[in-house]
């Protein structure tokens, strides 16, 4: 049967039904017309809210287990006398910052303030409720923006938030594994995510903040290319200078001693990092959707970018170069995720792999021991990315970011250059004051006797691996060999 005869049945059959409702509806008091009107957009509107707090709590459980992922990841690399000491350092932060950030850090970071920082009023989670109620003060009398997300409550932002904040530091624990005490880190960790995380988060996301959307500069950082990957980079960096290489470095290092581990934490990141760039859309929507696609896409790019590079320079493509360069991609497309296309996307997945994965070897001829490259990953991919989202950010895509480079608005890469050198100058110089600080209060590495025995069974008591699997301190006059994985 023709579809035009199908469609001419179907409207006669919806017009004989609905006509025994015309009398009452023409006779019904406007009044309660109104009120129907009313109920049924409240409904409306408490059915979207309820989508969107569902999404955004799967989200944040997403982003909170890619901490555990990053543990994995990094624990795969290193030595397996060491393996309980790395995990604990990506770990421990699911303790000190989801307490502090109730306590103080949300505050710092998103309560309103001056420009550079949060004000106090949030101490403790005063006024953060779980209704969905505006709670942010005009800027201007025409300001639209009257909370972070207007469709969920006040807890859930903040919750998820949290978990940013939790991963962040986390991940600048690649580049001093191996040496410094568990006492110096936690304090250090305690210290930089409220001195340096707080303030940047503050100046890049929140209302007010000097280089955000809300009122700043107009930096575009959708999920974190300044706030989480040039911040962790960068102080990875100083942090690996400032404590200075391990005694095995770089004449007695031993291969990563897991590889499964490896591929295993860089598959959780892959996956939890949906909820952390797609869950950054803060409802469950389009630009959720923009978000997940590019991040998938800039992902699968970046990893067969650094496995072609593998092959055509080094002769093998690699599992930990397959997951190193997924990470990689994973960065670069962070601040960039909400704000591009597909293509975009790829673009940047494939650019971004291509600068980490040389400036690797870059690292390595200066003889900097960042033992699990975290600055030419997170560092250099956030760099790379934040600037690329200047290039390849359209409108079109999302009507609250800008137009970048391709469409147009060259100013925008500027405006990305500008962040980017706020966020190495903050980060820098912020981690060399903390690190200052620390080595005075506590000191900051361990003795070089317990870098040749282990850190696991010095720093906490225990072992990763027992005789059976190769654990087990290995003897030479009481003291492991520096050489024994």
């Amino acid at each position: 049967m023709p579809k035009k005869i199908l469609k001419i049945i179907f409207a006669t059959f919806g017009l004989i039904f609905s006509l025994p409702l015309a009398p009452a509806l023409a006779q019904a008091d406007p009044k309660k017309l109104e009120e129907m009107i009313t109920a049924a957009s409240t409904a409306a509107s408490a059915a979207q809210t309820s989508a969107d707090n569902g999404y955004m709590l799967l989200c944040s459980a997403l982003v909170l287990l890619m901490t555990p992922g990053l543990a994995f990841f990094y624990g795969g690399f290193v030595a397996k006398r060491n393996i309980l000491n790395t995990l604990m350092m990506s770990f421990l932060l699911m303790g000190i910052v989801g307490v502090s950030w109730v306590l103080w850090g949300y505050s710092l970071a998103f309560a309103p303030g001056t420009s550079f920082i949060g004000g106090l009023q949030w101490l403790f989670l005063n006024g953060v409720g779980i209704d969905v109620s505006a709670y942010l003060p005009k800027l201007t009398p025409d300001d639209a923006v009257t909370s972070y997300a207007a469709t969920i409550p006040h807890q859930t932002f903040m919750i998820y938030q949290a978990m940013f904040a939790i991963i962040t530091p986390a991940l600048i624990s690649g580049a001093i594994v191996e040496r410094i005490s568990f006492k110096a880190y936690t304090l250090f960790m305690l210290l930089w995510s409220t001195l340096i995380y707080c303030p940047l988060a503050h100046m890049v996301w929140a209302k007010g903040g000097m280089l955000g959307l809300y009122g700043g500069i107009g930096a575009l950082d959708f999920a974190g290319g300044t706030v989480v990957h040039i911040s962790s980079g960068v102080s990875a960096l100083v942090a690996a200078i400032v404590i200075g290489a391990r005694r095995t470095y770089p004449d007695r290092l031993t291969a990563p001693h897991n590889v499964p581990f490896i591929l295993l934490g860089a598959g959780l990141l892959w996956f939890g990092w949906f909820g952390f760039n797609a869950g950054s859309a803060l409802g469950a929507g389009s630009l959720a959707t923009v978000a997940f696609v590019a991040t998938n896409s800039a992902t699968a790019a970046a990893m067969l970018t650094w496995l072609i590079l593998e092959q055509v320079l080094k002769g093998k493509p690699t599992a930990v170069g397959a997951a190193t360069g997924a990470v990689a991609g994973l960065v670069g497309v962070t601040p960039a995720a909400g704000f591009v296309n597909p293509i975009g996307a790829i673009l940047i997945g494939s650019i971004t792999a291509t600068c980490c994965f040389f400036a690797i070897s870059f690292k390595s001829k200066l003889g900097i021991d960042d033992a699990l490259d975290t600055y030419p990953v997170h560092g250099v991919g956030g760099t790379v990315g934040a600037i690329l989202t200047g290039v390849f950010a359209v409108k079109a895509v999302n009507s609250a970011g800008a137009d970048g480079l391709i469409a147009g608005k060259p100013g925008q890469v500027v405006t990305q250059i500008i962040a980017v050198v706020v966020a190495y100058l903050i980060a820098g110089i912020g981690t060399f004051i903390i690190l200052q600080i620390v080595k005075a209060l506590v000191g900051l590495r361990v003795k070089p006797e317990v870098e040749f025995q282990g850190m696991d069974i010095n720093e906490h008591g225990e072992e990763g691996y027992g005789e059976e699997f190769g654990g087990g301190v290995s003897q030479m006059g009481g003291k492991a060999s520096p050489i024994d994985g």
